[in-house]
């Protein structure tokens, strides 16, 4: 499973490559998608090639298990642990709300719940990288997920969240376990990560059949002298 160790750079390397930017050594999302970026290794090659590509206003956001030095000219603006976790057998959960497929008509919806809820980056082309799900009540989208990283025959899913309006109810579950299932129907295996302090998320997670695999580094880097203070959350 090595591709997992860094599950950016093996899906920008691999099956997500139309989305990456960047040449040789280090590659980032485009802009609009993700502020996710990686290098091959740690060696200075490297490390200077994903310098230049951090914006000169905004940020990006390293994921990795191992160490991960601070690229020459920048400075970091989050610094934290987190869990990967792998599906072994999937705990399904059965629907008890009815689910829609999300599409560029719910964009704006999406982004709004992801500010409110911080389950991660998410950017309004953020979508475009698998399927996402939904819950709406009354019209309100009370909860949703997707898929985000596709490195090798992994696929992450990604961007569980719900209104607080709305929790309590299973949705988180119930959306987690569609996704992971259509995951796994295409013949691919689902993993996810959560920051090591959200315990409420990693124990649902397990729940669902998800085991620890590995910690993770992250790391979110601005060139020096930067204002951190116009940035956006990525916890």
């Amino acid at each position: 499973m090595d591709e997992l160790d860094r599950p950016i750079w093996h899906a920008l390397a691999g099956r997500q490559r139309e989305f990456a930017q960047g040449t040789g050594p280090a590659l980032r999302f485009e802009p609009e998608v993700s502020p996710f970026a990686a290098c091959r290794d740690n060696g200075p090659q490297a490390l200077a090639a994903l310098a230049a590509l951090v914006p000169a206003t905004g940020m990006l956001a390293l994921l990795q298990a191992d160490a991960t030095p601070l690229p020459p000219g920048c400075e970091p603006v989050l610094v934290a642990q987190g869990v990967q976790m792998v599906l072994g057998e999937l705990r399904p959960v059965p629907l008890e709300h009815a689910a829609v497929d999300l599409g560029p008509d719910d964009v704006q919806d999406m982004v709004a719940l992801a500010e409110l809820t911080k389950p991660g980056p998410f950017l309004p082309g953020t979508p475009r990288l698998g399927r996402f799900v939904g819950i709406r009540v009354d019209g309100r989208l009370a909860a949703m997920a997707g898929e985000r990283l596709k490195p090798g025959t992994f696929t992450e899913v990604s961007a569980v969240c719900t209104h607080p309006d709305f929790r309590g109810q299973g949705l988180a579950a119930q959306l987690s376990s569609l996704v992971a299932g259509r995951i796994l129907a295409r013949g691919e295996r689902p993993f996810i990560h959560a920051f090591a302090d959200n315990h409420r998320a990693i124990g649902l997670y397990g729940r669902l059949g998800f085991a620890h695999r590995c910690a993770m580094n992250v790391l979110a880097i601005v060139p020096h002298g930067s204002d951190a203070s116009a940035l956006p959350h990525v916890h």
